[in-house]
């Protein structure tokens, strides 16, 4: 038998070196390689392989089946369902309710008569059962069990009737025998997903991996257990808010960046079918530096409040503070408000606010951003019927984006009247007839304009 051997692994990247050094030459961190016995691949010989037919692009192609949970948020996210023999990995931070919203789903399934396992690698089966007698979940014939070792789970989950979703929360805790390391560490995770993989693929049950997250936000672990799976998606919120939101960042069956709603109660997670009116509830809509963007996240309008606050600076160095926003993006539209729009912002502190915990990221939601900043910087109050989209381009000009007809189809459908797009935006009949008056703005200086003629009326109105 081979001699095993020592590696070097970064535990951040999964960067191998034939020593140990204190920082990782590929992702910059200090202290995070630690060695490892790579015993399993140094003993494995080599095999002759065998030939296997090649076929062509032309054929009959047919849509994968699905599973469908009656989870409606996670159906969508998923694409439909999850796909037999698919495996889908699930980031959050702790207590952000992952294992909640998978007992929750497990549970949906579990009544429809598919056989549902959950393997709890981090709690006691005391205390998931607690969490599913909170959620008036009890009933539900989920098959539980606190494992750690992946030979013992799929030798378990053979047996009997075949499983049509298996659950690992989560996967950081899970060792193999293939390798020699300790259970976390970027071989044990690598090694521990590619058997849970292989027993998907062979028996076609669906598999849930739960994965810690760093501090920024990334999956722990190695980046190669996102590229084996099927499907990554990511459970985000604000601990400061109720509301959560699943997104699919990659999806081999569905469409990337959708995103499914919940609101977290006493009974657990509740779905969010219309998150527009949820995110829009409560609003001042008399108060000015506030502007709602018709934005999308995936395939799905969302309608939120962007909120600006510029104040005259008593400091040096004026600050830019911003939630659920681009700081660079920020900075960019701050400039351009400069250099095209005539504004002085530069001894004013800026800051920026994504009402409801959401993160908008898309570049439509630039022309929202400073209708907000030109809005509070000269104290007019937008109409409250008004929504924006639109893409700042450096030069000053609005550019148009996706899917226009899809947001104001969905602002008309919450009581909006006026929309501010991209003179350059191309509309079908059919958009320009969901009950939304069209005003085109051609760049930030026309944009500039249109606010200061609001506020010269309403100073006009205060004066008689």
């Amino acid at each position: 038998m081979a001699k095993a051997r020592s590696v070097f692994v970064c535990q951040n990247c999964g960067a191998v070196t034939s020593r140990w050094q204190g920082r990782c030459e590929s992702c910059g961190e200090w202290n995070v390689i630690v060695a490892e016995t790579d015993g399993g691949a140094a003993a494995r010989r080599a095999t002759r392989g065998r030939a296997f037919e090649l076929e062509g692009l032309a054929g009959e192609g047919r849509p994968a089946p699905r599973i469908v949970t009656g989870v409606d948020e996670f159906d969508r996210v998923t694409g439909g369902g999850f796909v037999p023999g698919s495996v889908l990995l699930l980031g959050g931070e702790p207590g952000i309710g992952k294992s909640t919203l998978l007992i929750q789903a497990c549970a949906a399934l579990a009544r429809q008569g598919a056989r549902v396992v959950y393997i709890s690698g981090e709690e006691a089966v005391a205390q998931v059962r607690l969490r599913a007698a909170r959620l008036n979940l009890a009933d539900a014939p989920v098959e539980l069990t606190a494992a750690t070792q992946v030979e013992d789970i799929l030798a378990t989950c053979a047996t009997g009737r075949p499983p049509a979703l298996i659950v690992i929360d989560s996967i950081q805790t899970m060792h193999t025998d293939l390798v020699e390391s300790a259970p976390g560490t970027v071989t044990q995770v690598r090694a521990s997903a590619q058997a849970l993989l292989r027993h998907a693929k062979t028996t076609g049950a669906a598999i849930i991996l739960v994965g810690h997250v760093t501090k920024d936000g990334q999956v722990a672990g190695p980046r190669v257990v996102e590229h084996m799976v099927d499907a990554v998606l990511s459970f985000e919120g604000d601990g400061a808010h109720h509301f959560r939101m699943l997104r699919a960042s990659k999806n081999r069956f569905g469409a990337t960046g959708e995103i499914g709603v919940f609101e977290m109660t006493g009974l657990g997670l509740a779905e969010v079918a219309n998150p527009s009116a949820l995110f829009l509830a409560g609003r001042d809509a008399a108060a000015p530096g506030a502007a709602v963007v018709a934005g999308m996240e995936g395939q799905r309008p969302m309608l939120v409040e962007i909120q600006a606050l510029v104040a005259p600076t008593s400091l040096g160095t004026p600050r830019r503070a911003v939630v659920g926003f681009d700081q660079n993006r920020l900075s960019m539209i701050l400039a351009v408000l400069e250099a095209h729009g005539g504004l002085k912002l530069g001894m004013h502190d800026v800051y920026l606010n994504v009402a409801g915990g959401l993160r908008a990221d898309e570049p439509a939601t630039d022309l929202a951003a400073a209708a907000a900043l030109v809005s509070s910087l000269t104290g007019a109050v937008l109409p409250a019927d008004m929504a924006f989209f639109g893409e700042i381009g450096l030069s000053g000009a609005v550019r148009p984006v996706i899917h226009p007809g899809m947001r104001l189809r969905e602002a008309g459908k919450l009581g909006f009247r006026h929309a501010v797009v991209p003179q350059a935006q191309q509309l079908t009949d059919e958009d320009r007839r969901a009950g939304v008056a069209i005003r085109p703005c051609a760049d930030v200086g026309g944009l500039v304009a249109a606010i200061a003629r609001i506020s010269a009326r309403e100073k006009a109105v205060a004066r008689n």
